[in-house]
């Protein structure tokens, strides 16, 4: 039982990236604070620029004259055709509902309505990216201005910055959470845990196809993709 807890504490700490003992991710981690704090050269049209967001990092392109285009979601049109209003600087609350309900926009705020009081992280993807910035960064992303597809993994912020920059989609923070949650379907373990839970649901709710089909069929699919 014991190790069974230690797993599952140490699985939903991977899921949310409190990687507590993880030196590389500490370092890197503290490198970026290093770089924030850093005064930054004066910005340039096409640079990219990120900072903390509620739980995630959000991406957006200097357009200059303190303009920025970012890839946001945001709940409010979808509530109010009130232009005023949703022209507004977008709370977290906004966000996170927007973000559910997929709704988003590029769309071009102040570089202090960007940063929402944090800090600026400037190119850092760059050193995530092997092939050059292209040419005309802005204007690529000032022809995306608008309601643009999203979607938390495949359509997000950081692939449209990769977009705009380099030409080719990318998300460092899709590609984390798809690795913590490969090593997670990739743990024997989790088959033992979702067996064991399964075996719960059956005892307590009883014999039935909506609990006794997902304990047989979960512990067998994440067998086979182990």
């Amino acid at each position: 039982m014991l190790q069974l807890l230690t797993f599952l504490e140490e699985k939903v700490s991977l899921l949310f990236k409190f990687k507590l003992f993880d030196s590389s991710w500490l370092e890197s981690r503290q490198r970026e604070r290093a770089e924030r704090r850093t005064p930054s050269p004066p910005l340039r049209r096409g640079d990219v620029l990120e900072v903390p967001r509620s739980i995630f990092t959000h991406f957006g392109i200097y357009l200059g004259d303190n303009k920025v285009a970012h890839l946001i979601p945001d709940i409010l049109p979808v509530l109010t055709s009130n232009d005023k209003l949703i022209s507004s600087v977008i709370t977290n609350e906004r966000l996170i509902l927007g973000c559910i309900y997929r709704c988003a926009m590029v769309r071009v705020d102040t570089l202090e309505d960007f940063a929402y009081g944090a800090s600026i992280l400037v190119n850092h993807v760059d050193k995530m990216m092997k092939t050059p910035p292209l040419p005309d960064v802005a204007k690529r992303a000032e022809k995306l201005i608008g309601a643009f597809p999203y979607s938390l993994l495949w359509s997000n912020c950081e692939h449209f910055v990769t977009y705009c920059r380099y030409g080719a989609a990318r998300s460092r923070q899709t590609e984390q959470f798809c690795e913590v949650l490969k090593s997670i379907i990739r743990d024997q373990r989790t088959v033992i845990v979702s067996g064991l839970l399964g075996i719960i649901s059956v005892v307590y709710f009883g014999i039935a196809p909506l609990t006794t089909l997902p304990t047989i069929l979960i512990p067998f699919t994440l067998w086979m993709a182990g």
